[in-house]
C-alpha cells in the first residue's frame, strides 16, 4: 500500500471508507491546525476548543461517504467545523474569546509606548469583531484570519458569493464604525 503522506486526501477517503486502519489519522494530522484554530477564534477557552475539535472530527469520521471530491476536502472541514461551532454557540448562547485570553506578539524594535498604543489597537479591534453577529463575523474570521477566498467561503458557509461579499462588506463597515465610536469615546487612540 501506498504510503499515507504520499496519498491524496480523496485516496485517503476511500481506504477509510474500505476499512484501511489508521487512514483517518492522517486526516486529523492534516487538519487539525485548521480546524483547532477556527473553532479557537469562536469558542471561549483551549479546553472547549480541544473539545470541539474532537466533535468535529467524529463528525467528520461519521460522514466521510457524504464528501465529494469536487470540494476541496480542507473547505468541507472548516464548513462542517464552522457549523459545529455555530450549532454550539447557539446552544450555549456563550460568547467568543474573552480580550485577556488572546495573546499578541509585540514587534522588539518598538518602544514600549509604541507597543502599548499596537496592543490597544489589537485588543480594540479583536473586541469589535467578537460584538459582529455570527452572520458578520464568520466570514470576516475566514477571509481575514484564516486567508480563504469569497469563493472557498461561499463553499464552507453554503452561501451565494454575492451574499458572503456583502456581509464582508457589511461586517468591515459595522467595525469601522465601532472602531470610530471606540476612538471618540477615548478607548484608544489610532
Amino acid at each position: 500500500m501506498v504510503e499515507l503522506k504520499k496519498m491524496s486526501d480523496y485516496e485517503i477517503i476511500q481506504a477509510c471508507l474500505e476499512g484501511g486502519s489508521n487512514c483517518f489519522s492522517e486526516l486529523v494530522l492534516r487538519y487539525k491546525n485548521l480546524v483547532y484554530s477556527i473553532i479557537l477564534r469562536m469558542v471561549v477557552d483551549k479546553e472547549e476548543a480541544n473539545d470541539l475539535v474532537q466533535e468535529v472530527f467524529i463528525k467528520i469520521y461519521k460522514n466521510l461517504g457524504k464528501y465529494h471530491p469536487e470540494f476541496k476536502f480542507s473547505t468541507w472541514t472548516m464548513r462542517i467545523t464552522t457549523n459545529h461551532v455555530i450549532d454550539y454557540r447557539r446552544k450555549r448562547k456563550e460568547q467568543t474569546v474573552p480580550l485577556e485570553d488572546m495573546e499578541y506578539a509585540v514587534c522588539s524594535d518598538s518602544s514600549p509606548e509604541a507597543s502599548y498604543i499596537e496592543k490597544e489597537k489589537a485588543q480594540a479591534l479583536k473586541k469589535a469583531v467578537e460584538s459582529l453577529p455570527d452572520m458578520y463575523k464568520v466570514p470576516i474570521v475566514l477571509y481575514h484570519q484564516q486567508g480563504l477566498s469569497y469563493q472557498e467561503i461561499a463553499a464552507v458557509i453554503e452561501e451565494p458569493l454575492s451574499k458572503v461579499k456583502n456581509r464582508i462588506f457589511r461586517g468591515r463597515k459595522m467595525l469601522k464604525d465601532d472602531l470610530l465610536s471606540m476612538k471618540e469615546g477615548g478607548v484608544y487612540e489610532l
